[in-house]
């Protein structure tokens, strides 16, 4: 689980915390979640291109050893001004193979649209790294109603549609493993 917001006084950990107990509570994943406040890229500083898996920098070699040990995702995200968290965009340009034929869900959050157009914006960049961005999500509106106090509290819909999703991510997992790549590198 990726938590895509970096800036502070985000609300992206609130909602990443309940969709954490969403998907233990589904009972199919290990869930690790990767904070990308904590991980700390900085913009893309890498000198060769992702393709040759060539990495100079600890803070991408560890990023990617994160990535390869994953079979899914759920990315955690805003949207920023119509379109996806810089962040996230950053996060997943800094690799290339490691994304290879991977599931990806969202729980996405925002005003009146539910972050929906962040997601919509990058799923390009996702398919083209011939990950599945399956078509089941959580999509959160008006989100400042639901975060109080650092707690976010679900309308009646939400856990229904994070079991969905978690259950369309578990298919496109194991349907999609013998595509990717065997081993680091």
């Amino acid at each position: 689980m990726v938590v895509a917001s970096t800036r502070p006084g985000r609300l992206g950990p609130a909602v990443g915390r309940w969709a954490l107990d969403a998907a233990i509570a589904h009972g199919s994943f290990q869930v690790e979640v990767l904070d990308l406040a904590e991980v700390a890229l900085p913009l893309l500083d890498e000198p060769n291109h992702p393709r040759l898996a060539s990495y100079v920098h600890e803070h991408t070699i560890r990023w990617s050893a994160l990535v390869e040990a994953s079979d899914a995702f759920v990315f955690v995200t805003p949207e920023y001004n119509h379109g996806p968290a810089a962040s996230l965009l950053n996060a997943i340009s800094f690799l290339y193979r490691e994304w290879l034929y991977k599931p990806v869900g969202f729980v996405s959050y925002g005003g009146a649209a539910g972050g929906m157009r962040g997601v919509e914006a990058i799923k390009p960049v996702l398919s083209r790294l011939s990950m599945v961005p399956v078509p089941e999500g959580v999509a959160i509106t008006n989100i400042r109603r639901h975060v109080v106090d650092g707690v976010f509290t679900p309308e009646s819909a939400h856990p229904a549609a994070a079991a969905g999703m978690l259950d369309e991510l578990l298919r496109w997992t194991e349907a999609l493993r013998p595509l990717r790549p065997a081993g680091p590198g």
